[in-house]
């Protein structure tokens, strides 16, 4: 089973629309959202929750229709983090935890007060006086405590330090080791996705360009990095993007399976990938 599946969903705003996204992650991987901002990844996350409703198309998730009334009882088993935390500013974690355990039939209080103590959050300041990082471990520990079968991240390690980030990705990677367990993440910190995701999607301008096993990706394309000269003997349709290095020679994308056998080739990060495809996508 798919853990999310969106088919042929449009959704138009002014001068900005998604167009005809389909994305399906199944169930029990990882995948992460990417894209330039405004490419339209929170309004896919907000069409996912049932926040936003599309012009056209249909969106599940765990296996129910999100504009249908049983989603109300499937949003127990979904614990969210956007790119800001919502809680109260006068509350502090102790009463987010007592207000959250009357809202949750699953609510788990040992695991939450766990959460709070490996976060290192204080039990008695206020919200309104944590940091940005503060308030973003507080969501996550909150998402995670009624145990949701999935997580849908928006920017949720945006503000933490990078000990911290590597704990939170742990602690997501944890969460997937249970086979009906999934996510779906968006970060522009692309090499926390490249430790993390099974799968990269990528919008660009409201469309869906790819959703791709990330190994699957690295090895779809190399990076070359010489003189233009050698770029100029491959085939104009084997270069996906290219632009200037630091030693007057060129650095470019190259799709692999078009490069000629023994051509050297680099293997690139996700986020070599997202670039070019940007810069491939601009320059067309």
């Amino acid at each position: 089973m798919n853990a999310i599946e969106l088919s042929h969903i449009n959704k138009s705003f002014g001068d900005f629309a998604i167009q005809d996204l389909e994305l399906a992650v199944p169930s029990g991987t990882i995948c992460g959202l990417v894209g330039e901002n405004g490419a339209g990844k929170s309004t896919t996350i907000r069409l996912l929750m049932g926040a936003l409703r599309p012009d056209s198309g249909t969106a599940q998730v765990l296996g129910t229709d999100v504009s249908s009334p049983a989603f109300r009882e499937v949003k127990e088993d979904v614990g969210v983090v956007l790119d800001e935390a919502y809680f109260p500013e006068s509350l502090n974690a102790v009463q987010v935890g007592k207000i959250l355990a009357n809202t949750y039939r699953q609510w788990d209080q040992t695991l939450y007060e766990g959460f709070l103590d490996r976060f290192q959050l204080p039990r008695n300041k206020q919200f309104k006086d944590f940091s940005r990082g503060m308030r973003m471990k507080l969501a996550i520990a909150a998402a995670l405590s009624h145990r949701p079968k999935l997580l849908v991240l928006d920017e949720a390690t945006a503000g933490l330090d990078p000990i911290v980030r590597d704990e939170v990705l742990d602690i997501f990677n944890e969460f997937t080791r249970e086979e009906d367990h999934s996510i779906l993440i968006s970060s522009h910190i692309l090499s926390d996705l490249e430790k993390l995701c099974d799968y990269i999607a990528f919008l660009h301008q409201g469309k869906l360009l790819f959703c791709e096993e990330k190994d699957r990706l690295l090895e779809e394309y190399g990076i070359f990095e010489d003189s233009v000269e050698q770029l100029e003997c491959l085939m104009p349709e084997a270069v996906v993007a290219r632009e200037p290095n630091h030693y007057g020679g060129v650095r470019a994308l190259i799709k692999r399976d078009l490069a000629p056998a023994g051509f050297r080739l680099e293997k690139p990060t996700v986020e070599d990938v997202v670039l070019f495809l940007v810069k491939g996508a601009k320059d067309r």
